[in-house]
């Protein structure tokens, strides 16, 4: 069973910003791109170090280390360094609230 975690309100996380949190287990940062919200793990796999707080350019973040480049939208890598997807989370919206999952199927 999917377990959905409130992550932030819909008013804290405005188009073009982003939202990290420590989790305990993990880092997640939710995206806010033209009102889609996104989420992966803040982790570069290139090097384990944080990712989110690169440069956000469309739908690609960029690792603040190293270059490396990474779909929001999926985690995928989109340039070396890295070689290895980030994580992502599946995003929903309840009323004003952003939820993600955090394991599980629906």
């Amino acid at each position: 069973m999917a377990r959905w975690m409130k992550f932030a309100r819909v008013g804290e996380i405005l188009p073009g910003e982003r939202k990290i949190r420590d989790l305990g287990e993990l880092i997640v940062a939710v995206f806010n791109i033209d009102g889609e919200y996104y989420a992966i793990e803040d982790v570069c796999t290139h090097d384990g170090g944080p990712v989110a707080e690169g440069e956000l350019e469309g739908h690609t973040i960029i690792c603040p280390r190293h270059g490396a480049h990474f779909d929001v939208r999926s985690g995928a890598v989109l340039s070396m360094p890295a070689v290895v997807p980030i994580d992502s989370y599946p995003v929903r919206i309840e009323g004003e609230d952003i939820l993600i999952q955090l394991d599980g199927e629906e």
